[in-house]
């Protein structure tokens, strides 16, 4: 038995307290408080996130940083605005305003190093100096242009196809470049989209896919769904949104990962009502036939998530509610089943 009245943690503790009862008077005997002698910063925060899928290392990195109007109506086009505010309320975010994710992400696979989408560049939906950010951000990730093999577009839209070219170059010159069949063909097909208005994402994009994505299809390889981009990764079809836009699932010694294109536009808004259309949906009714399809498939097999449009660092996972489906942010799941998976690898067979 131990006596607490000796015991040395009881006595630093009463010390401490001690200590803090005697600063009034110190202070009042003529000792000026301690000011900080470094300058303010300013906000900050993380350009890329990193972890391991079995064998393949998988970084999504950070090219937007604009806060925007909405989520209404960029989610919730056909409700009234109320509906999204309180929502929104009751999900402690701000009601009006509201911070997308943009977020392309890389899959090196030990063989090839595979880019997801290509951001904003300087013609995006959030160009410069809010966006366009991901040529600079490949830097600090570890990685130059020169070394990403694989291009994957999952649509056309111009928040993805911005980036393919850099100061008029190609971003990623030693690259080969893949999009689905049904997606290129739509944008390829020059009609009154070119002719609408210009201020249109539709007419954006056409335009933008005429000098980014139409100049590269020499060397690009076009999928359908359940086609297979690389080792272990593979296409889904995910209609609506585009007519061709497409999801892809990727799996390494058992270990699974959904990368979902643009299935959400705001990660409550867009999970908790997947009946709600969207701004940006070229098919309303198919879209939305997608989200559920897609989020059902994601909360039943409990598979981590890569959502372009879901806040930085965009990978979570989804649980199902009575009404729709909750966005989980990734913590240390991954890297608990990162720990396992060594572990397992190391154990004498």
């Amino acid at each position: 038995m131990f006596d607490k009245r000796t015991d040395p943690t009881r006595r630093r503790i009463l010390g401490a307290g001690t200590a803090i009862l005697a600063l009034p008077l110190l202070a009042g005997q003529g000792l000026r408080p301690v000011q900080a002698a470094a300058p303010s910063l300013g906000s900050a925060r993380p350009t890329h996130y990193r972890f391991q899928l079995g064998d393949f290392e998988v970084t999504t990195l950070l090219d937007a940083g604009a806060m925007l109007d909405g989520p209404w109506p960029v989610v919730g086009e056909d409700q009234p605005a109320e509906a999204v505010q309180q929502l929104m309320h009751a999900n402690l975010l701000p009601e009006t305003r509201f911070q997308p994710g943009f977020t392309p992400a890389l899959v090196n696979t030990g063989k090839e190093l595979v880019l997801f989408d290509t951001g904003n560049g300087a013609h995006g939906f959030v160009p410069p100096p809010d966006g366009g950010w991901l040529a600079r951000m490949l830097g600090p990730a570890g990685y130059s242009p020169e070394q990403v093999d694989v291009v994957v577009l999952t649509h056309g839209h111009i928040d993805h196809i911005g980036g393919m070219l850099n100061a008029g170059r190609p971003a990623f010159p030693n690259a080969r470049y893949v999009m689905g069949t049904k997606e290129f063909e739509y944008w390829a097909a020059t009609d009154d989209r070119l002719r609408a208005p210009a201020g249109d994402i539709e007419v954006l994009s056409a335009r933008l896919f005429t000098t980014h994505v139409a100049p590269f299809a020499d060397r690009m390889r076009f999928i359908d769904p359940g086609d297979e981009v690389a080792s272990g990764i593979h296409a889904i079809e995910a209609y609506g949104h585009t007519p061709g836009h497409l999801a892809f699932h990727i799996e390494s010694r058992g270990q699974r990962l959904l990368l979902w294109g643009d299935c959400a536009h705001h990660e409550v808004a867009s999970l908790a009502r997947p009946g709600w259309h969207a701004l940006f949906d070229r098919d309303k009714a198919q879209g939305a036939r997608t989200r559920e399809r897609i989020y059902a498939m994601a909360a039943q097999e409990r598979i981590p998530v890569i959502g372009y449009h879901t806040s930085f660092p965009s990978v979570g996972f989804v649980d199902e509610q009575p009404e729709g489906y909750r966005w989980i942010p990734i913590t240390y799941q991954l890297d608990v089943a990162s720990a396992g998976a060594k572990a397992d690898a190391n154990r004498p067979a």
